[in-house]
């Protein structure tokens, strides 16, 4: 295996949502292996550790540049106020990894 590649994503989140007292805004960071794509490990800027457990299940092992299905993983199983958040995070950070890995956009 490479090195594996760090890229982050941001967001605004809904403004009576605690991260955006907390943070200003919603944070995702993934770890990736540049060979397989595939995401090594996740963390995002939520305030409750057990979001973040979720949030890493949501994406640990899947392919990054398979934003379709992980958006899909996203709206089927996230419920939390900062839905829309997480899924314009991904996208960032999505573009992000294409751009750093020299990726063609899809």
């Amino acid at each position: 295996m490479s090195t594996s590649v760090f890229v982050t994503g941001e967001a605004k989140a809904p403004s009576n949502n605690p991260i955006t007292s907390q943070f200003g805004l919603f944070f995702i960071a993934f770890e990736i292996d540049p060979d397989t794509h595939r995401i090594l490990d996740a963390e995002c800027s939520a305030t409750l550790a057990l979001t973040n457990k979720f949030v890493r299940g949501l994406f640990t092992r899947e392919c990054i540049t398979d934003e379709g299905l992980l958006t899909e993983r996203i709206t089927t199983r996230y419920h939390g106020s900062s839905q829309r958040a997480l899924i314009a995070a991904l996208h960032h950070a999505a573009a992000k990894y294409r751009s750093a890995v020299g990726l063609a956009a899809d």
